[in-house]
Order: structure tokens, then C-alpha cells, then sequence
């Protein structure tokens, strides 16, 4: 366990991420899915004003930054018309899904469902950005999300016990926003399909 306090480092990280992905939105050389940014958004405010309420301590400082970078990042998007991703069926059934996670974990009463709903509802508003930087890496900046992993990672090591309330929805983030840093580094998706494409077909004999 690290000293607390260090989740205001892991806050300047996050930040740090958030500027650069805020200035690729502004240009135009990055197109963040409004679906999955904007429930981030509304998510992270929640789980802010929740855990104030439940006096978790400085660990919510990490959540209201996953809240407020979202928030700008939202705001930015419509700021450049270039920076639109145009948004599906699947995106859309995804944003209905997060948001009856989100309903549910509003009306339950017992803690560990409820944050259980709570994390599962996070991890379907990411499937958007997820599929669209397997589609489209080239619209994504990387950056963000690696440095998510620095953020979540830290403030799990000021946790004194690895709790599942405390563990929990910092490490599926942490989890997720590797994944998609690396599918949008790596350019996994094109990879596949071109090596699918390049594969010789054979003939019947």
C-alpha cells in the first residue's frame, strides 16, 4: 500500500491524458463515441456523489476524475464537426443497456449487487469505443487510455485491503482502458482483417 494522497497523482495523470485527447477531439484527428464518453460521464458524477455520501475518502478523488474528463471530452466533441462518429444500432443498444444498469443500480438495495450493476453498466457504455477501435484505431488517441491504467492503478495501491467495493470498479477500468489502448497502438483490427484478406482461398479439386 502507497500513501493515500497519491490518488492527486493519479488525478495530474489523468489529466495529463485528458489534454492530449481533448486536443485530438479539438483538431479533428480523433472522434470519441458519444455514447460511451457521455455515459462515462454521467457515470462518473454518480459514483462521485455516491461515495461522498458513504465517506470513502480520497479515493473519490479518482472518480470524479473519471467523471470530469469525460464531461469535457463530451463538450470538445461538438466543438469540431470533424470529430463526430457516427453512431449505430449497436452503440445505441449499448447506451439503452448501460442505462438500465444504471436504473437498476439506482433501485437496489443490497450494496454488492448494486455496485456489481453499477461496474456492469460502466463496462457496456465502453463496448462502443471498444468495437470502434478495433474497427478504427486511427480514430482514437491511445494516450488517455494508457494513462487511465497509471490512474487506476495507483489509486489501487492506496487501498488498504483490496476490497471488492474499493477494488472493483478501478480495476475493471484499469482493465478495459488497457485493452483499448492497446488494440488502438497495436492496430489489431486492420491487422486481422488484412491477414485474413491476404490468406489464399483454395480451389475445389
Amino acid at each position: 500500500m502507497i500513501d493515500p494522497r497519491f490518488v492527486f497523482l493519479a488525478a495530474l495523470v489523468s489529466l495529463t491524458g485528458a489534454y492530449g485527447y481533448i486536443s485530438d477531439t479539438l483538431r479533428g484527428t480523433t472522434s470519441p463515441n458519444r455514447v460511451t464518453w457521455s455515459l462515462w460521464a454521467l457515470e462518473g458524477i454518480l459514483g462521485f456523489v455516491v461515495e461522498l455520501q458513504q465517506h470513502v475518502g480520497m479515493v473519490s478523488v479518482t472518480t470524479l476524475m473519471l467523471g470530469l474528463v469525460p464531461c469535457v471530452v463530451v463538450a470538445a466533441s461538438f466543438r469540431n464537426p470533424h470529430s463526430v462518429w457516427k453512431i449505430g444500432p449497436f452503440d445505441g443498444f449499448c447506451g439503452v443497456i448501460s442505462l438500465l444498469g444504471l436504473v437498476f443500480w439506482g433501485v437496489v438495495h443490497q450494496p454488492t449487487v448494486a455496485l456489481i450493476s453499477f461496474v456492469a453498466a460502466d463496462q457496456v457504455a465502453a463496448l462502443p469505443t471498444l468495437r470502434k477501435s478495433w474497427l478504427a484505431p486511427t480514430t482514437e488517441s491511445p494516450r488517455v487510455f494508457f494513462m487511465g491504467v497509471l490512474n487506476c492503478g495507483i489509486t489501487l495501491l492506496t487501498l488498504k485491503q483490496l476490497t471488492t467495493a474499493g477494488a472493483l470498479f478501478p480495476g475493471c477500468v484499469l482493465v478495459t482502458d488497457l485493452i483499448i489502448g492497446v488494440l488502438v497502438v497495436a492496430r489489431v483490427g486492420p491487422r486481422v482483417r488484412r491477414g485474413r484478406s491476404s490468406t489464399p482461398v483454395g480451389r475445389a479439386a
